[in-house]
């Protein structure tokens, strides 16, 4: 890793039908082996399939979703005197959006529904009300910083 500066940040263009930069950034780590078209067609085939059960703005649910999902401490290890500490830490915004897109596409491919499509839609609307396996892994990074509570004088 270089000493001299830090990366600097790419500009993800929005996505072409909603216009959305998180949308996009989504679409991105969905896609395998670099096939985009393919994954932007699982995720407005998704987003068209919340639209029709919720009936309302697919964008606005995704969001939604995302916010339930983004975990705002967690737990990081540090070696202390021979000992490893796991001691909360306040997660950075940037960090807070990756670690919410990375679960919501884990618990979405770990679902036992038929295409990627519904397994997609499926945990997107167990996200946006705040159940599903995706809130259910902040709850327990939340939890895991809380009963470690304790070792939060160890930050640095």
């Amino acid at each position: 890793m270089s000493r001299r500066h830090a990366a600097e940040k790419r500009v993800v263009l929005p996505d072409a039908k909603y216009g959305d930069r998180i949308l996009t950034k989504f679409m991105n780590n969905l896609m395998l082996d670099g096939k985009k078209s393919i994954a932007e067609r699982i995720v407005y085939g998704a987003l068209d399939r919340v639209e029709g059960k919720l009936k309302r703005a697919p964008v606005e649910v995704f969001h939604e979703a995302l916010e339930n999902i983004k975990p705002s401490v967690e737990v990081r290890s540090r070696r202390v005197g021979g000992a490893t500490y796991q001691i909360p830490v306040e997660v950075r915004p940037e960090r807070r959006e990756a670690l919410a897109i990375r679960w919501l596409i884990k618990a979405a491919r770990t679902r036992n529904e038929n295409t990627m499509e519904e397994r997609l839609a499926g945990e997107l609307l167990d996200a946006s009300s705040s159940r599903g396996s995706a809130v259910k892994k902040r709850e327990d990074t939340h939890k895991m910083a809380d009963a470690n509570k304790a070792f939060s004088h160890y930050r640095w």
